[in-house]
């Protein structure tokens, strides 16, 4: 069988992205796998990979909103922003200062998610995957060099406060968020945290939603490879669902011709930006390529910026 899809992995506890990666080559057989949006090893959850000729439709994805539940600890910090780092900071609430925290419901807590969600601007945290020239800033910040990200833009749709805990020390509060890509949500645990003037991090994070993807249909790697032993490859997806939210142009068989063999083709009702619009060209059910409008000599055309008709 050719593994041609995309498989979604419901990442466990210590394993890298990378190491997902290849679980799916060795399942597959395939010599190319590739993720959409790296979790941290002590993150787990949703993680889709793309594998043998469903490459071509991932980086169509990577701009995909993502939706993640976290529960953070208040009263210390780490140096990683989550329960792998080190301690560099305790602070945890007074007796008398929880019985005003646990008085109120948490007033002061909610508010701060509450502020948190608004923000448009996010700093990266020193340990992430952002490069400084040309190395990944965890790689620096692990050899102790100062690591200064500028900030990023970002969107919070939605920050919901699930679950509010008193612990022995401290306590913890469970949230749901819903934001666009490059939004750190141990930077929301530690942000809240500096807010409130106790510290916080991020003790567990589980990714629910990439973009038209669920972890109600991922499998974890032991379940997937006994269902590839019994001959069960229903976990594999075809590429083309990756971009079904992408605005779709339907072609008549002149169209689908012309675009296999390269040709450019009008592009009628399209408006041009400096924004590129992407489109599925589709025909009889089958993308058969992504296109996006251009002006050449006065008309608008559809150009070809990756071709699937002849895979």
């Amino acid at each position: 069988m050719i593994f041609d899809g995309v498989i979604l992995v419901d990442k466990p506890e210590g394993w890298t992205s990378f190491k997902t990666d290849g679980a799916i080559k060795k399942l597959t057989g395939s010599r190319k796998a590739g993720h959409l949006g790296t979790l941290d090893p002590f993150a787990t959850g949703l993680l889709p990979v793309f594998c043998g000729k469903g490459l071509k439709y991932l980086r169509f994805c990577e701009g995909f909103d993502k939706e993640y539940s976290c529960r953070a600890v208040f009263g210390a910090a780490t140096d990683s922003g989550d329960c792998t780092g080190e301690i560099i900071s305790e602070n945890y609430p007074s007796e008398a200062e929880m019985d005003q925290l646990v008085s109120t419901d948490f007033k002061k807590v909610r508010e701060a998610f509450s502020e948190i969600s608004k923000r448009t601007e996010q700093k990266p945290p020193s340990y992430s995957a952002k490069k400084i020239g040309g190395v990944k800033a965890y790689d620096l910040a692990r050899k102790g060099e100062e690591v200064d990200l500028p900030p990023s833009k970002i969107r919070i749709y939605s920050l919901v406060i699930d679950k509010i805990e008193t612990l022995e020390k401290g306590f913890a509060v469970e949230f749901t968020c819903k934001c666009s890509k490059g939004t750190y949500i141990r930077t929301i645990c530690t942000d809240c945290g500096e807010m409130l003037g106790y510290g916080a991090y991020a003790e567990t994070l589980r990714r629910t939603q990439t973009g038209p993807f669920r972890i109600e249909d991922a499998y974890t790697p032991d379940r997937l490879f006994e269902m590839a032993e019994n001959g069960d490859h229903s976990f594999l997806i075809d590429s083309s669902c990756a971009i079904s939210d992408m605005p779709e142009v339907r072609l008549d068989a002149r169209q689908a011709k012309d675009l296999s063999f390269g040709r450019k083709i009008a592009f009628e009702g399209a408006d041009v930006s400096d924004d590129r619009t992407y489109y599925r060209a589709v025909f009889e059910g089958k993308t058969i390529a992504v296109v996006y409008p251009a002006v050449e000599e006065g008309k608008t055309v559809m150009r070809i910026e990756r071709l699937f008709a002849n895979d």
